[in-house]
């Protein structure tokens, strides 16, 4: 298990993610949901070749959390709730960490959750 808060931290200082779309990961809380707007789910794979698995697993992990935020955004949702890893199908739910797969040439994620507007 890699630190999301970390990843996403990184992903905003680089201008991975712009920050327009707020990220709440397992049943952390978050402000009220004005409206669900149904699930989201991203799965990233990224060369692990020359990379730790943390690097590799946080490459991948960004991927995805881009893909969620360009979903959100295209929705018209500002955050995306109860974010979960399902990795090879195997659902957990962290406040703070997500799963990933790292071998010796790949590294991937899969991660899904609920599009919402929220105040």
């Amino acid at each position: 298990m890699y630190d999301a808060h970390a990843a996403i931290e990184r992903g905003l200082s680089e201008g991975i993610l712009d920050g327009s779309v707020s990220f709440y990961f397992g049943d952390s809380e978050h402000p009220e949901v004005l409206e669900k707007m149904g699930p989201v789910q991203s799965n990233k794979k990224t060369n692990a070749f020359n990379k730790t698995d943390a690097e590799a697993c946080e490459w991948a992990f960004l991927g995805a959390m881009k893909a969620l935020q360009a979903r959100a955004k295209q929705a018209g949702a500002n955050a995306v709730i109860n974010i979960k890893s399902n990795y090879r199908n195997k659902e957990v739910s962290d406040n703070n960490r997500f799963e990933c797969g790292a071998g010796t040439l790949m590294a991937g994620t899969a991660i899904k959750g609920t599009l919402a507007k929220i105040r």
